[in-house]
């Protein structure tokens, strides 16, 4: 039979699901992507595009559906580019996750036989997120506060409740909403002649779970504190919760929620979250683990992984805002954490005071390059944590830190084909890949995290 051709529509049964969370089907051989689909389901599909080797579909009907299929609970399903996994059973999302980790090792990696533990579920599959940044946009009634629609970033959906958020953080989003389309502010668009007018562009919401502190982060094209200013006191008088607004400054073309100026609106600049006995303080730019709970969880691992005895010094790089550092502190000689983010820099900082931490010392600067200036000052660590970003390693500093040969290297990773290539060149380098635990930080999405324990071998 002649390959398919765009517009074709094809029954397909899925078999399987990308990393991305789309299903995987074959139509005499050939492999066809549809957004939507489950393994188990038989579905009609419509091609939209049409490559030599696979296309992708749309979902026109579903023949027969996947034992695992669930109606999904959001009312943006399927519009929002979002919780891509809402309509999969939870477990089905488990084994979905928890197959992804084993194939990116053994495919990507090549590596020797090694422990895979079961995935760690999360105990909140809804509500778990403390923080969420939504994309301003224009609409008819005023300030849009939303996010993409999938597969399209010109495009956004004003969200009047996000199901990964808390009741409280959703109270905060809608009495923003109201506040800013009170004040008639003015929302940052990209003109014909390329040129940004305008002034809201992102909102970001964040709440200390354990805490109950929320922070409104509002990223404007300009410092205009005087048009913000009533808008932050409005808020703060009907959510209570709010200890924070900040204004960020984003004068770029570039579409970041990131700011490189920031002013205080109201209360601090910071909000406080604590994970098991140690205080931290968030600023709206630096990173914390986005789902408190299961980040206590994930922490737990890695102190297990590290088996710290009181004389070990250790590095933790991409250290963010010191809570690996801190955590491992209270069980080792020395700790120094190596970390990009100034603002993160600093919050760990403030971090290792508040707690009384005094065996920690944290460096700015990227890990390839400051990794090797701690080693020219005569740091040689016995155990290694990096959590890096999604890119994973940069070679040099891989290299660095197989050169280094710490006895012990515990690896955070959120994804699981630059963890297995990362893995398997320590591996080849000299050390031996013990176990691997991969954990559902993000419930509803592909995501995945995974700690690795490597062993000089």
């Amino acid at each position: 039979m002649s390959r398919p051709r765009r517009g074709d529509t094809l029954s397909v049964s899925i078999d399987d699901l990308a990393f991305g969370g789309e299903g995987v089907g074959r139509v005499n051989g050939y492999v066809v992507f549809v957004r939507g689909g489950i393994p188990g389901d038989t579905l009609r599909v419509r091609l939209v595009e049409a490559r030599s080797r696979f296309g992708r579909g749309v979902i026109e009907a579903i023949e027969t559906p996947s034992p695992d299929r669930v109606d999904a609970p959001c009312a943006y399903f399927g519009r929002c580019g979002g919780c891509r996994l809402q309509h999969v059973a939870y477990p089905a999302q488990l084994a979905f996750k928890e197959k992804q980790v084993r194939d990116c090792l053994e495919r990507i990696g090549g590596l020797p036989p090694f422990e895979l533990r079961p995935i760690l579920p999360a105990p909140e599959v809804l509500g778990y997120r403390n923080k969420m940044e939504f994309t301003v946009a224009p609409s008819a009634a005023g300030p849009a506060l939303g996010l993409h629609e999938a597969e399209r970033y010109d495009s956004v959906l004003d969200i009047e409740r996000c199901l990964l958020q808390s009741d409280v953080m959703n109270t905060l989003l809608a009495e923003t909403r109201q506040a800013l389309r009170a004040r008639g502010l003015s929302v940052y668009e990209t003109g014909a002649d390329g040129e940004g007018r305008g002034l809201l562009r992102f909102v970001t919401l964040r709440e200390g779970r354990r805490t109950g502190q929320a922070m409104v982060n509002v990223v404007v094209s300009a410092p205009d504190v005087q048009a913000l200013a009533p808008v932050a006191t409005e808020v703060h008088a009907r959510v209570p919760a709010t200890a924070s607004v900040v204004l960020n400054v984003n004068d770029t073309k570039a579409s970041v929620a990131v700011g490189t100026e920031e002013h205080l609106l109201l209360g601090r600049d910071t909000i406080t979250e604590r994970l098991d006995d140690v205080v931290f303080e968030i600023s709206a730019n630096s990173f914390f683990q986005t789902n408190t709970v299961q980040a206590e969880r994930l922490f737990a691992l890695v102190d297990d992984a590290c088996a710290l005895t009181g004389t070990e010094t250790v590095i933790d790089l991409y250290s963010g805002t010191g809570a690996i550092s801190l955590l491992l502190a209270r069980k080792s000689r020395h700790v120094y954490g190596i970390e990009l983010a100034a603002a993160a820099v600093a919050d760990a900082v403030r971090n290792a005071r508040a707690n009384g931490i005094e065996n920690c010392a944290f460096l700015a600067g990227e890990v390839r390059h400051a990794l090797p200036e701690l080693v020219r000052q005569g740091v040689k660590p016995d155990v290694v944590v990096a959590d890096p970003p999604r890119a994973g390693f940069h070679p040099k500093a891989l290299a660095t830190l197989a050169a280094l040969a710490p006895a012990r290297l515990v690896y955070v990773s959120c994804n699981p084909a630059t963890l297995a290539r990362d893995v398997g060149d320590l591996v080849r380098q000299g050390y031996a890949l013990e176990w691997v635990q991969p954990v559902d930080m993000f419930p509803q999405t592909p995501h995945i995290e995974a700690v690795a324990r490597l062993r000089r071998a």
